[in-house]
């Protein structure tokens, strides 16, 4: 999978990330979300690469990137330093500014890296969340059932970590499938494969755990600058009509709030993995707003 791309490791901010590259034109980096790694691009890739230089790393703690033990406060998995970790990324390939397209987590990490890194950030497009803040201060118990795991896996260690390892690959693909809104038959049996392979070990589940922790904290109390700081480049945002975000959400009008230019997007006929499950709607979407 992605054989037509260069794979590397850099060590940058304390830790390794492991990524893929390569194609040509302006950079864009594309972030992936959980349970996932750099993979969930698998299948729009080979046509970006026709118009942009790729850059698709694992974040800390996913994939092959480095999955340090968390710290007090779980600060080195708060999106600002996982949004340093990509920042650091792009100067050391060259690429002082650069287009972004993050899912899921790696829209929240793309959330940050725009607010932090105003000048390197030219394009933002986000799929499938509205901001964590927003989100949070919206709980009701129909979001908290339809996202469960954002209140277990917060959970303090190593309770969340001891029972998702009972049973890691059941959970995964039980999230992958419940978030898909059909099933998970949208994922390629080597994406699933690879999938399986990164998250289900003891490290990969504890940073996962981590990620989570920190987006419940430490995320938390960096957002709050959100009252005077707000993304100013042009943000569009696509979301799954079928998905908890559609159905709960309002991404427009939500991330209008956080952005001081106009905000475009739509929703797409698919639940929440967009680029394995509607690669065709999703791949002239990103065209149209990035060129």
């Amino acid at each position: 999978m992605l054989e037509h791309f260069q794979q590397q490791q850099i060590q940058v901010n304390g830790v390794t990330i492991n990524l893929r590259r390569g194609g040509e034109g302006p950079p864009l980096l594309l972030l992936h979300g959980f349970p996932q790694t750099h993979v969930i691009w698998h299948k729009v890739a080979d046509e970006l690469a026709c118009h942009f230089t790729l850059v698709m790393p694992d974040l800390r703690g996913y994939g092959d990137s480095s999955r340090p033990p968390g710290e007090p406060k779980h600060v080195n998995y708060s999106k600002r330093v996982m949004a340093q970790d990509m920042a650091d990324v792009m100067q050391a390939l060259g690429h002082t500014s650069f287009f972004v397209c993050g899912h899921d987590r790696g829209a929240r990490v793309a959330h940050r890296l725009a607010l932090d890194h105003r000048q390197a950030v030219r394009k933002l497009m986000i799929l499938d969340i509205s901001p964590t803040r927003t989100m949070y201060e919206a709980t009701d118990k129909t979001f908290a059932t339809m996202y469960y795991h954002w209140f277990f896996m917060i959970q303090p260690a190593p309770v969340p970590e001891t029972l998702i390892a009972n049973s890691a690959s059941f959970l995964l693909r039980s999230t992958l499938g419940n978030w898909g809104s059909n099933g998970a038959q949208f994922i390629d049996a080597a994406a699933m494969a690879e999938y399986e392979r990164c998250f289900c070990r003891p490290d990969a589940i504890h940073a996962a755990c981590e990620d989570y922790r920190a987006a419940a904290g430490i995320d938390l109390e960096h957002d709050r600058d959100h009252d005077t700081n707000r993304i100013g480049c042009p943000v569009r945002v696509l979301w799954g009509e079928h998905g908890v975000v559609g159905k709960l959400f309002k991404p427009l009008q939500d991330w209008q709030a956080k952005c001081e230019l106009p905000v475009s997007g739509k929703a797409l006929p698919a639940g929440h993995f967009i680029p394995e499950q509607v690669p065709e709607l999703l791949l002239p979407e990103m065209l149209d707003f990035l060129r």
